[in-house]
Parts: C-alpha cells; sequence; structure tokens
C-alpha cells in the first residue's frame, strides 16, 4: 500500500493519497498528515504533483488592505460581518484590532479596567471573545454584546456547533431586522428568550475557509490570508517597517534576520513572525548568532 503527501500547485493545496485515492485536500500539511495517521496509516513519502502554478492575481500584502477595508466597513456597520482564515501568527488579529481602533472604537474586553460609571457607546466599541463558547454561551454573549462589534479571535467552536451556526445565521442575515432566539429551556432569567440583534462580528480563525459552513460564509465578507513560505516573507517584509513592530531593536538586525530565513525557506516548516522575532533577538546578542538562529527554526521549531 502506497501512502503519501502531495503539494497540488495548480489547487495551492496539500493532498493526502492512499494507493493512488486521494482521502484528504487542506491547506495545511498538517491537517493532511494527521487525518491520513487517524486512519492507522504512515504516510511514505512527501512529494509534488508537477502542475502550473496557480496565479495569484490578489498578492498578501493586497488581501491585508482588504482586511483592513472590511473591518472598516463592519465598524460602520454597512456589513454585518468578516470572515478572516489564515494560518496563524502573520498577524490577522493585530491587523483586525488596528483597523477597528483606527475607526475610533474602544475595546471594552477588559471592562475592569474602566472607571465605574463610565459610560461607554456600544456603536462605539468591540469587544474580543476568545478560546471555547458553546451555542448557549454564544447566546449571551451576543445577547451581552449586542450594538458592539464582536471579534471572535480563534474561537473555532462556535463555528462547528449546529446549534451555534443557527444563531449565528440569524445574527448575520442580511435581509431586515436579525432575530436571535433560544427556544430550549431557559433557566437564566437574565436572558430573553429573543431579541433583534443590532451589533456586527469578525471572525478571526486558522481554519480552512473551506471548513466554514456556507450558510454563514455567504452572510459575511471573507478573505482567505493562507500564504506560501514566500509570501510569508513578503509578509514580514511589510510588518517589519511598521514602528510598532520590535521597536527596541535596530532595523538592521531585523534586517539582518529577514535575510537569514530568507536563506533557510526550504529548511524551515513552522515559518511565522515569531521565527522573525525569535531570529532578531538572537542577533541582538551578537556576531556568533547563525548557529543558534539556525538551530532554533529549523530543529527547534
Amino acid at each position: 500500500m502506497q501512502v503519501k503527501v502531495t503539494f497540488n500547485n495548480a489547487k495551492a493545496r496539500y493532498e493526502g493519497f492512499v494507493d493512488g485515492k486521494m482521502v484528504s485536500r487542506s491547506r495545511h500539511k498538517s491537517y493532511v498528515e494527521n487525518h491520513i495517521r487517524g486512519l492507522g496509516l504512515q504516510i511514505d513519502a512527501v512529494g509534488t504533483v508537477n502542475t502550473a502554478p496557480k496565479v495569484d492575481e490578489f498578492g498578501i500584502n493586497k488581501r491585508f488592505e482588504f482586511v483592513e477595508q472590511m473591518v472598516s466597513m463592519v465598524s460602520k456597520k454597512t456589513i454585518a460581518s468578516a470572515i478572516i482564515t489564515g494560518q496563524g501568527g502573520l498577524g490577522k488579529t493585530h491587523t483586525v484590532l488596528k483597523s477597528l481602533k483606527a475607526q475610533g472604537l474602544i475595546d471594552t474586553t477588559e471592562l475592569a479596567s474602566f472607571e465605574e460609571g463610565a459610560r461607554i457607546s456600544t456603536s462605539k466599541s468591540f469587544r474580543i471573545i476568545k478560546g471555547f463558547s458553546t451555542a448557549k454561551g454564544l447566546y449571551r454573549t451576543l445577547f451581552e454584546g449586542n450594538g458592539q462589534v464582536l471579534v471572535f479571535d480563534d474561537c473555532d467552536s462556535v463555528l462547528r456547533d449546529p446549534v451555534a451556526l443557527n444563531l449565528l445565521k440569524g445574527a448575520l442575515d442580511s435581509y431586515g431586522d436579525r432575530w436571535i432566539s433560544w427556544n430550549a429551556d431557559m433557566k437564566d432569567d437574565d436572558l430573553p428568550r429573543s431579541f433583534k440583534f443590532t451589533g456586527a462580528i469578525v471572525f478571526i480563525s486558522n481554519m480552512d475557509s473551506d471548513r466554514i459552513d456556507q450558510a454563514v460564509r455567504s452572510r459575511a465578507m471573507c478573505v482567505d490570508l493562507s500564504m506560501t513560505a514566500m509570501q510569508k516573507l513578503e509578509r514580514m517584509e511589510v510588518i517589519m517597517l511598521e514602528d510598532s513592530f520590535l521597536p527596541e531593536y535596530p532595523m538592521s538586525y531585523k534586517t539582518d534576520a529577514l535575510a537569514f530565513l530568507k536563506s533557510l525557506v526550504d529548511k524551515v516548516d513552522n515559518l511565522s513572525l515569531r521565527s522573525l522575532i525569535a531570529v532578531t533577538k538572537i542577533r541582538a546578542e551578537g556576531n556568533d548568532w547563525k548557529a543558534l538562529a539556525k538551530y532554533v527554526v529549523t530543529a527547534g521549531a
């Protein structure tokens, strides 16, 4: 039995094959490998399908510009939601939060940081929700955050639960008033059985976009930020120039670090912005830095 994982350039996807039959496809190599191992099989080879490369009409930095534009539209309630997908570690969350703040929205995630009695306009604020949530928890979050922009960051449980998905369909509907209802047993007296949702939602997820429920995707504007290794380096080159990126280190160290990563691009399995941060810090330790940096981003990753 032959079991292998290949990268299909034409579709920009990793594909897993068992005796020539494709059993899994994803933008993420680890997802395909884990799927095959879950079948009790061992991978024999990793290769590349020689097909024509896919033309990327919109470069990675242009797609990040699209994120800023969409988040701006969400903040103004011009659209009800946006979905931002792609591998972690290249600034999805940073870009979303920066865009919301650029529109004058206030982060109310930590209410304890506000003075007691402070008045906050819900229409000019946002809240970040991370981690696991049940469908009932989602209902409460939508009710308590009504009128705000709610940012679900790496909170993929609400994108997998069928009940939560039905709630989201109501919250993101494009037509008329958006009513959300909870018709199951309600033990919480402070929650109504239904309410009109006037807020907006941004989803940030490391999931493949095609693994997100189609009905939810169709109600939102979506940007896929999946990247090749070279596109990751291209994105780092832009982030590196921002004043907020490692301001305590000189630009020469950051430039050296990026050049070093480019020289090892085929050997780094988990290339991300964290790689650039780590190498920049190692570079600052002195001239004899490359061996440690190579170990950290290859063998130590």
